[in-house]
């Protein structure tokens, strides 16, 4: 093993874990080219790079850099594109409607970040920009992202702009823009293919070597900007993962188990159903008024050692200043965009910097030349009338408590080969296509398990597959409450959800696990061929991410549990097994062979207490090394104690006591 090793998602970079941020100069947010100071933005990076930032995210703003104006004559027909009342210059940069004058401060800006040390991402199109709609003259009023003449003019931007600057080694990535899809409507997801083809066709035609970054937020698997379109047409995907803007992620308090892990929940559902690497592009808490310094920088520590643990190789947070004093759009209309950054405008460093840079350099130190991917046991698929996000989620929190992990799919997409394959709160009549359906089945019956649980869902084969009939079904009136009697606990566990309808079940050849009040079963197992099938009646995913506080109470809802009674199996690969559901645990084989006598691990304490966690060792183990946290045998070696600090973790090297 070595330390240290470039980056998998940029090359250029020596760290294998990068840190970043989102760019506005400290004196001028998003003015900054118009009004260029060269030496404030000098000793703005000078600072960042000092506090250990190795990536920015940078912004060439629309109208600044593309000023074109549009002049009418009669009737308002038009008649020619200017720069005010100053004819185009005959030259590469005229005909493409850019100006000259910003393309200089730009390459200026570039010679600064190269001379500090700083790599750059650049966001071309950026027409969106916190709260505010920036567009060049001659746009406004035009549909942006379906109008002809506004893809011409978009086009023939990024065309210019890359040819010109892609001769610069401290640009390490185009991006389309900021957040594009927020710039305007498409009625259809046609529209919004055509839009991401041209400026994604236009880029790599003048730079092949670089990746296309999307930029994007807000993708799902279904409707007009999806994770599968952006995964064809870019290299890299994106999210924005702010637990204030995104739907559910702030019901629990910022340093505990529901925010810590939304970035990279997040970030592997776009990745596993777009088909490319994804990472955090930006991300943060939004401010003093939702958390303190403190608490910022525990939120940031937890969140980006469950990243790194995950297979996600670096992120950046919005954004690098402070700037309250600013008397212009947004800034003076979007309170919250004031205090969001690394760096107060009096140049104090906040802790959430320190805390990112040095685990940043904790990772880098690791005797890992890289951390191998992780152990996955199952295959979340989502299917298509559902709402994705809260089902993905609930599937994801759920694993981790429960000790196993996953990777998403969507019902159209090839099936991979895995070990358990989940269709969580299946939502609608139609199901999963009867095609992976069947694929799916076949799968189970040479020894797969399946797991289905319903929110008022359809499933093709319901008898001969789940081993249940239904005689009856209505819609609930309020919570449904059942009682689960585990493998390993004689004691009832009775868990609570929203459930839109109640089926009345009958067992044929089912095993149930679970049933309410009544005797009426909620949760059953049942073989189906060389594998088991089992059934939920109730959609616990949903129920997990749309209750309050579900994450960070788990034993007043218990729904891991049903996770961890379908998952006994398959889980058995695993060199260790932990009870604590608010500690995530990855596993990581050294080299790529089934029968690896070494394994990374990774125990994540989502809690802002310290604490000792026991887990199991699985007979034929014991441990090598401890490079992070502290951890020693216990029970004659059938155990580790693993004491965690406050959101923080520990890395195990975990060794074969045959094959050491």
């Amino acid at each position: 093993m070595t330390a240290n090793v470039n980056n998998l998602l940029f090359p250029q970079l020596s760290s294998p874990f990068f840190v970043g941020c989102n760019y506005w100069a400290s004196h001028a947010g998003t003015a900054m080219w118009s009004d260029w100071r060269p030496d404030v933005v000098e000793a703005d990076l000078r600072k960042l790079a000092a506090e250990g930032i190795e990536v920015l995210r940078v912004f060439p703003l629309w109208p600044d850099f593309q000023p074109i104006e549009s002049h009418y004559r009669e009737f308002g027909a038009h008649s020619t594109y200017r720069f005010g009342e100053a004819h185009f210059p005959d030259d590469d940069a005229g005909r493409a409607g850019v100006s000259e004058t910003m393309m200089q401060r730009f390459e200026q800006f570039v010679r600064l970040a190269d001379r500090c040390g700083v790599k750059l991402i650049v966001g071309l199109i950026t027409g969106w920009m916190s709260g505010k709609l920036f567009v060049p003259p001659a746009l406004l009023g035009k549909s942006i992202m379906t109008d002809a003449d506004s893809i011409r003019w978009q086009v023939k931007f990024v065309s210019y702009f890359v040819s010109r600057m892609k001769g610069e080694a401290a640009i390490i990535a185009w991006d389309l823009g900021n957040e594009c899809n927020s710039m305007g409507q498409v009625e259809t997801r046609e529209q919004a293919w055509v839009w991401t083809a041209s400026l994604s066709n236009a880029i790599k035609h003048a730079d092949a070597g670089r990746p296309l970054i999307s930029g994007m937020h807000c993708l799902f698997p279904k409707g007009n900007w999806t994770m599968q379109d952006q995964g064809e047409l870019t290299d890299i995907l994106t999210t924005h993962p702010y637990p204030y803007w995104t739907p559910y992620m702030d019901y629990d308090p910022m340093d505990t188990m529901r925010p810590t892990l939304h970035a990279t929940a997040e970030s592997l559902f776009y990745g596993g159903i777009g088909g490319k690497p994804c990472f955090a592009e930006e991300m943060g808490t939004m401010g003093p008024m939702v958390c303190s310094d403190e608490v910022a920088a525990a939120f940031a520590r937890t969140s980006m050692l469950t990243q790194w643990a995950h297979g996600l190789h670096g992120l950046q947070w919005w954004c690098a200043n402070d700037q309250t004093k600013l008397r212009h759009a947004p800034y003076d209309e979007v309170a919250c965009e004031g205090e969001l950054g690394l760096l107060s405008e009096e140049g104090r460093v906040k802790p959430v910097l320190k805390e990112m840079a040095k685990l940043k350099r904790d990772i880098a130190e690791l005797p890992l030349a890289a951390l191998p991917p992780r152990r996955t046991e199952a295959v979340c698929i989502l299917n298509s009338d559902q709402n994705h996000w809260p089902v993905a989620y609930g599937s994801f929190v759920l694993s981790k408590q429960a000790g196993f992990d996953l990777t998403f799919r969507y019902e159209d997409q090839p099936i991979p080969d895995a070990d358990l394959y989940m269709l969580p709160s299946v939502t609608g009549v139609r199901g999963i296509p009867k095609r992976r359906w069947e694929q799916l089945l076949q799968r189970v019956q040479e020894g797969a398990s399946l797991y289905i649980s319903v929110d008022d869902g359809y499933v093709l084969h319901f008898a001969e597959v789940t081993g249940l009939a239904v005689l009856n079904r209505q819609r609930r009136a309020g919570e449904a409450t059942a009682k689960l009697l585990t493998a390993d606990e004689r004691d009832d566990i009775e868990i609570t959800a929203l459930s839109s309808f109640r089926w009345t079940l009958r067992c044929d050849r089912a095993e149930v696990l679970a049933a309410e009040a009544d005797g009426n079963p909620v949760l059953t197992r049942a073989a189906y061929g060389k594998g088991t099938v089992y059934f939920m009646s109730l959609p616990i995913e949903l129920a997990m991410t749309m209750g309050k506080e579900t994450c960070s109470m788990p034993e007043a809802n218990p729904y891991w549990k049903v996770y961890r009674e379908i998952v006994r199996e398959v889980t058995a690969g695993r060199v260790l097994s932990k009870e604590d559901p608010l500690v995530g645990l990855t596993e990581h084989p050294m080299d790529e062979s089934e029968g690896s006598s070494e394994v990374a691990a990774v125990l994540i304490n989502h809690t802002p207490e310290a604490k000792t966690v026991r887990v199991r060792v699985k007979a034929g183990w014991q441990l090598g090394a401890c490079w992070r946290g502290q951890a020693v045998e216990a029970g004659g070696g059938a155990y580790l104690d693993v004491s965690l600090a406050a959101n923080d973790g520990a890395v195990l090297l975990l060794q074969g006591i045959d094959n050491k």
